[in-house]
């Protein structure tokens, strides 16, 4: 899953990623509207988290922008201003959440889940096969009732090929869902992850490359 946190304090935002990322999603993090647009311009976020303050372009107009373009991204709406009117005219806007500051962290990861699960075709918050069992809510992940240590990549991972129910997931895919920005595509990331998830999945392996086009279950 793949965040925008466009906070302009700067403090905050890396507040926000370092947690977000804590909690298994990709995240870049931006300190002004302008800079939101041209991101949310390039890559296919699931959500994104949004002060209304924002310099350059106002955070009210990248959610006007959002909705005219009818894009998927997800808008959860961060203000300071917590009069019933701000939030009604936050959500009239197109959020699809807002959420008062000062507010508690788990409650914003919360709202993210809940709001990246409205994005996509509805899926189950335990996902199974092949003898594995992946809880999204609480992150365990197990194999036949082994617990499996997952690293949060490697359980983004593996949640995104089992989502895709057998279907085939390529690289590139994995690459722009799992990781952020910063993220060198020609330095084997997604080829490396799989190597290590692989290993802790152990044999008979579940996972099978389909040369030439990706990886699937």
């Amino acid at each position: 899953m793949r965040v925008l946190v466009a906070e302009d304090e700067r403090d905050l935002a890396e507040l926000l990623a370092t947690g977000l990322r804590g909690a298994g999603f990709a995240v870049d993090a931006v300190h002004r509207g302008d800079t939101a647009l041209d991101r949310l311009g390039l890559y296919d976020y699931d959500v994104v988290v949004l002060d209304r303050d924002l310099p350059g372009v106002h955070g009210d107009d990248v959610a006007r922008a959002l909705v005219a373009r009818a894009a998927r991204t997800r808008i959860l709406m961060l203000t300071a201003a917590a009069a019933t009117e701000d939030r009604v005219a936050g959500l009239d806007l197109g959020a699809d959440d807002y959420l008062a500051k000062p507010f508690e962290f788990p409650e914003l990861v919360s709202r993210v889940r809940a709001l990246r699960r409205r994005a996509e075709r509805p899926v189950p918050p335990v996902l199974t096969r092949a003898g594995l069992r992946l809880d999204t809510a609480r992150r365990t992940a197990e194999r036949d009732g082994r617990d499996l240590g997952l690293s949060p990549k490697e359980f983004t991972v593996l949640q995104i090929l089992l989502e895709a129910d057998g279907v085939t997931v390529s690289a590139e895919e994995l690459l722009e869902r799992a990781w952020d920005a910063h993220a060198d595509p020609f330095t084997g990331a997604v080829r490396v992850c799989m190597s290590k998830l692989r290993a802790k999945l152990g044999a008979p392996g579940p996972i099978r490359t389909v040369q030439g086009v990706g990886y699937a279950l």
